[in-house]
């Protein structure tokens, strides 16, 4: 079974609309708090509460901002052009005429040393990746984070006529969102997902005011970031920004497929509430599908894998050994070397690495950060695979697994190597004998425990 994300923007998408779905979803917000303690930034407090709307109780997630870090971009007197008379909290914060009952709140109380308040940080690139390298995000976690800022840098860039490492813009650099993308990757890590499905994103109409002026929506980045990504939007009558670009750069990063599964279980659903008030209500639903895989007959099962590769000839063995650990731990199935000649017979390899769709993103990153490669192949590929199943048996009190793999009437079992090592040790045995040994009682009934 594939564990898919299904994105349903009828009313827009941001980055805490995405934020507050996944963690309703059963995303652990304690890890968020974890992974946002760890950033080399101050001046922020998230909390995470229940609200209505519409009549439908959902999930709010909301950052606050110190007065040196307010972010007038996103409220909604800014965004309108009226006198402003409430304060600021988040992106895409405005009057919120919801009662609040917060469930969490995590702070970060540091000392700001500035000279005036309203001082907005232009970060850029360099200083996101800054960040995200002095945090204790995982390498997965690490990966989206900066697929969905490149995305968001890619998009502003060509707007402001740039270089990705050049541009600073508020929209990225702002505290808020920083938080808002660092969630959104932890939450999907914890979600264990296979993929995610985005259709059509509905977007407003109008204009809208930014640090720049007065824009049309969709906003340029939004526009650059479908054109890009070939993100589909849908144009609304609704007055207003329906879809940021943080909301954007999120879906169009972590988007494995465009259309559902032919046939599928919703097994969850999350609500995330937005903070502006429009002439619909503001909210994201997310649904979390089980997706049958394709059978044929009863021998094996098939499913679709990527499969990535990139020819390296520079780079020494210990190199190429930290690159397959960090890869394999960043989710991919499998990574391999195969020694190949190169023009001038020079000898390289090969990195191949398979990946399930939602991976690929984020383990290209990884191969471009810790190799000399500048260019990746990727193949979408139809995989056969027999059916597994993990069984555990009691060899003298000793706790052993092995997995069982069938296709109609074929049998394999492979015991892990782990195993082998423990029996081995606690009984004096050779490989092949401790091998054969959890080979036989693993694949006798009465000794699975």
């Amino acid at each position: 079974m594939s564990r898919i994300l299904y994105i349903d923007a009828p009313f827009g998408i941001s980055g805490d609309m995405l934020a507050a779905a996944l963690i309703d979803l059963g995303a652990s917000y304690e890890r968020v708090q974890e992974a946002l303690a760890s950033l080399p930034i101050s001046g922020f407090a998230t909390e995470v509460s229940r609200v209505k709307k519409a009549g439908l109780d959902m999930c709010d997630f909301l950052v606050r901002l110190d007065g040196d870090h307010e972010n007038h971009d996103h409220d909604m007197t800014y965004l309108h052009g009226h006198e402003n008379e409430h304060g600021h909290h988040h992106e895409n914060t405005h009057e919120h005429h919801h009662e609040h009952h917060h469930e969490h709140a995590h702070e970060h109380h540091h000392e700001h040393h500035h000279e005036h308040h309203h001082h907005h940080e232009h970060r850029g690139m360099p200083e996101i990746r800054e960040i995200l390298s002095g945090s204790n995000l995982s390498d997965a976690a690490r990966a989206v984070a900066l697929r969905i800022f490149d995305v968001l840098a890619g998009a502003e860039a060509e707007a402001h006529g740039t270089t990705v490492d050049q541009v600073h813009f508020h929209e990225v650099g702002a505290v808020d969102s920083i938080v808002d993308i660092v969630t959104i990757a932890v939450c999907l890590e914890d979600l264990r997902l296979d993929g995610v499905v985005v259709g059509s994103l509905t977007d407003g109409c109008g204009t809208i005011r930014c640090q720049h002026g007065i824009m049309a929506v969709p906003v340029p980045a939004v526009t650059n970031i479908a054109i890009r990504n070939n993100l589909k939007l849908k144009i609304s009558s609704v007055e207003g920004e329906l879809v940021t670009p943080t909301g954007a750069a999120a879906a169009a990063a972590i988007r494995t497929a465009d259309s559902l599964p032919a046939s599928y279980r919703i097994i969850g659903s999350g609500m995330g509430a937005g903070k502006r008030q429009y002439s619909v209500p503001s909210f994201l639903r997310l649904l979390l599908l089980e997706a049958e895989p394709q059978e044929e007959g009863a021998d094996g099962l098939s499913d679709t894998v990527i499969c990535l590769e990139t020819n390296i000839d520079d780079s020494n063995g210990e190199a190429l050994g930290l690159v397959m650990d960090r890869l394999m731990d960043a989710g991919a199935k499998d990574v391999y070397f195969t020694p190949i000649f190169m023009k001038k017979n020079r000898p390289a390899y090969m990195l191949g690495v398979i990946c399930s769709p939602a991976a690929a993103g984020g383990l290209e990153r990884l191969i471009f950060q810790h190799t000399s490669s500048i260019g990746i192949r990727r193949h979408v590929c139809s995989r056969r695979i027999m059916e597994r199943e993990s069984r555990e048996a009691s060899i003298d009190g000793i706790s052993v697994r092995a997995k069982l793999c069938s296709y109609g009437d074929i049998k394999k079992c492979y015991p892990e190597y782990s195993s082998i090592r423990l029996l081995q040790e606690k009984k004096g045995l050779d490989y092949l004998t401790a091998y054969e040994m959890i080979r036989m009682y693993t694949m006798n009934d009465k000794n699975v425990i």
